[in-house]
């Protein structure tokens, strides 16, 4: 075949890219037609949507769904962008014309707390029509990069807010990816900025290999040492273990987030090929698995501890079917919370109590019982409501919330919170189970020793540790429906791996099997580490700087990055390193530099992990001005006279190497930002820099009033005075998965960091 001509190629690729313009929503989807009889069949007969809203529902579900934003509120700075949008941004697009057509502000999210979310219309083709919106795309892209703002829909931001996150919480997120909630948990574990290693954690894990690079993605953002991401089957994940008083102990969770996989006919709006998709079948393949991975989350649930169970979907057979299942199973140790008061302004239907089950062919069932034989493979009694009237009100199925679509401009989301009133009751009926004295030093832990029911446990391994015993995950699910249950992909995976006792935890003695990248080990270093010697004289590190909490990603040669973790991170990893396949925790704090080591220290400052280090560092800090960080942003190597006075004073007594610049708000001056920054830098002979990556020195400007924006040719970047600055403009889209992937195998990446070399120490 012959090549293409180029120029055809280009005016083809120029029609379609109009054609998309001229589309507006659905790019790329032109073909498919938003109508799905069945669809619409189901869910009339179903009877969810209030009566006379039918029309109204299907509607809301062919418009385009909102663009949605979260200003993170992980930094005190939120409040500053929050200013910055209102004051310049919004004000600007208010009183906007296009084509003589008034733009509608954005609005913030009526049930979200201080105004952190807000919503707007503004299609790609409106923003590229107005320099104004192009500017506050740019914007948006910009802080999205540095972890300032999260593109997120607005129903995807409920489950965190549902869990009344503190921040002692250890979190589990057992379906994590791509990452949106799990910013949001980190976003509530640091509320507090004061604080650099919150007691609690969240441990975010995923099945999908590659999608863990992304989740790294999202939460590199935040730059937490309180976050580890893992990848497991979530029906199966391990029971961790930490230390506790010198003995071993079970980890059990103050809070689980359940988001589990589902057929998301609530995603319609943006995801257009759902349209074409949709069958019955798809709820009735994934409630089993479903059901499973809520029964894992609830037996690592401590007493008293919170679940929310949440999917995109409205399908009852994926909603309340699970929360009933999981109710009757619990017998009582589990109850459904009444979380109507927890988002004033959230409109939403209660669950319902009664439902259908109607497969591909339009075949409907109201009752096991009129289930055929040949469907029981496909079809389970769990999919039902609960027979027993009595039980079924004391279920309290109505604490369910479903957020229809039409009712506040959003997709289709579920949600029930679940609370943990007393240990499971497999777990109570086989106390011999827990053989081991040494795991049982509390009434709850031994009261709550994770599942190993009758039905999936029958023989015991024959030393009883805790370690085998408690990895089943598969508990409270009876002979019958063991039986009957379709094989997942997992389970179809443990038989072929020849196990025979079908507990889904993988035996201690095995080694966890790998796939995808083979990750860099987390070594921790010892006080005594003779690294530790310049790093405590040259930044004179306060005594009760946590040593132990540091560890790099090599056993060998020397160590190029230094990450810290937190205190209760750093114990579940160095007791659950054959547990779990850890792909990546901690944050970076220091890089070794060459050039440093003739000034006093091998290792430099890393932005990333800058306000977790320096309530530790208590040398080497250059208190700065607004003035200051200005120069510092917008100049790549100015002289030491260019800072104010105050800061030059404190420059010239100060040794070359790396430094921190710090600026501490004046609350008597309302115009200058009203939060801490804190900026890494290099004090050369004549001349200072900062250390800042590109973003977030495009985000710090902007709190100082300086605006930052693109050129019409997209290669400079210009201030609001006009001055053209040197750097280049990176891409809209940075740190693609695949690159991500590589950066986190690599671990001691070296490209990852900018290099400090002999300009930093003027000859």
């Amino acid at each position: 075949m012959g090549k293409r001509s180029r120029q055809r190629q280009k005016n083809q690729n120029a029609g379609s890219r109009d054609d998309r313009d001229s589309a507006g929503w659905g790019a790329g989807y032109a073909d498919i037609v938003k109508e799905n009889k069945l669809f619409e069949h189901y869910y009339k007969e179903q009877g969810l949507i209030p009566e006379g809203e039918f029309e109204q529902f299907m509607e809301a579900m062919r418009e385009p769904l909102p663009a949605t934003i979260r200003i993170t509120g992980y930094k005190s700075h939120a409040k500053e962008i929050l200013h910055c949008l209102k004051g310049k941004y919004f004000k600007d697009i208010q009183d906007l014309e296009i084509d003589g057509q008034k733009i509608e502000a954005p609005q913030p999210l009526s049930w979200y707390p201080d105004e952190q979310a807000w919503h707007t219309n503004m299609s790609r083709k409106l923003i590229r029509k107005s320099p104004l919106l192009e500017k506050f795309h740019q914007f948006l892209i910009s802080e999205t990069e540095s972890g300032n703002i999260s593109r997120q829909e607005a129903v995807s931001m409920i489950p965190p807010l549902l869990l009344k996150i503190e921040s002692h919480h250890k979190i589990l997120d057992l379906c994590a990816a791509p990452g949106s909630k799990t910013a949001q948990l980190i976003e509530m574990l640091h509320s507090d900025m004061d604080v650099p290693f919150p007691e609690g954690f969240v441990i975010a894990n995923d099945v999908d290999n590659k999608r863990c690079y992304l989740l790294v993605h999202q939460a590199k953002r935040l730059n937490s040492p309180c976050i580890m991401v893992v990848n497991h089957d979530a029906s199966c994940i391990p029971t961790l273990q930490v230390q506790s008083d010198g003995k071993k102990d079970i980890l059990f969770y103050d809070r689980v987030l359940c988001d589990v996989p589902c057929s998301g006919d609530g995603t319609m709006r943006k995801n257009i090929d759902v349209w074409k998709k949709w069958t019955t079948s798809n709820s009735l393949h994934l409630h089993g698995l479903q059901l499973r991975i809520a029964v894992r989350g609830v037996e690592q649930l401590a007493v008293g501890g919170r679940m929310v169970y949440s999917t995109c979907s409205l399908n009852p057979i994926e909603d309340e079917a699970v929360i009933a299942a999981l109710l009757e199973k619990s017998e009582g140790a589990l109850e459904l919370a009444d979380a109507s008061g927890d988002l004033p302004g959230l409109k939403w239907m209660p669950g319902v109590t009664s439902w259908k089950l109607m497969t591909k062919e339009g075949q409907w069932f109201s009752d096991w019982s009129e289930v055929p034989t040949s469907r029981h493979t496909q079809i389970r009694p769990t999919m039902f409501p609960p027979k027993d009237v009595e039980k079924l009100a004391d279920m309290h199925l109505e604490r369910c919330m479903r957020i229809l679509p039409h009712h506040q401009n959003t997709g289709g989301f579920f949600v029930a919170v679940l609370v943990k009133k007393a240990p499971m009751p497999w777990n109570k009926r086989y106390p011999k189970l827990r053989t081991n004295p040494s795991s049982s030093s509390s009434a709850q832990t031994a009261g709550s020793s994770a599942a190993s029911s009758p039905a999936d446990n029958p023989h015991l391994p024959t030393d009883g540790s805790p370690e085998e015993v408690e990895e089943d995950g598969s508990g409270g699910k009876g002979d019958e429906e063991a039986e009957h249950e379709a094989p997942s992909g997992a389970a179809l995976a443990q038989e072929a791996g020849g196990k025979q006792d079908a507990r889904c935890g993988p035996p201690p003695s095995k080694k966890l099997r790998l796939f995808g990248y083979k990750e860099d080990p987390f070594v921790f270093l010892t006080e005594d580490d003779p690294v530790f010697n310049t790093i405590q004289s040259f930044y004179d590190m306060s005594p009760d700087f946590p040593k132990l909490n540091v560890l790099t990603r090599t056993h060998e040669g020397k160590k190029r990055h230094l990450y810290m973790v937190s205190k209760e991170l750093r114990n579940v990893l160095l007791n659950n390193s054959e547990r779990m396949k850890v792909i990546n925790t901690g944050v970076k704090v220091w890089s070794r530099n060459s050039d440093g080591e003739e000034f006093g220290c091998a290792f430099r400052l890393a932005q990333e992990g800058i306000y977790t280090l320096q309530p530790y560092i208590r040398s080497r800090i250059i208190r700065v001005s607004v003035e200051d960080i200005k120069v510092l942003l917008t100049q790549e190597n100015p002289f030491l006279s260019k800072l104010e006075d105050a800061a030059h004073a404190q420059a010239k007594q100060m040794g070359m190497g790396s430094i921190v610049l710090k600026y501490i708000p004046n609350p008597n001056n309302p115009t200058e930002p009203q939060c801490s920054i804190q900026l890494c830098g290099w004090r050369g002979k004549t001349s200072i820099r900062a250390f800042v990556p590109r973003n977030e020195r495009f985000h710090y400007l902007r709190m100082l009033g300086v605006e930052v924006f693109r050129d019409k040719q997209g290669q400079t970047l210009k201030s609001r005075d006009g001055k053209k600055e040197e750097e280049e403009v990176e891409g809209e889209e940075t740190a693609a998965v695949e690159n991500e992937a590589e950066l986190e195998n690599g671990g001691e990446d070296q490209a990852a960091e900018p290099k400090t070399d002999s300009s930093n120490k003027e000859s």
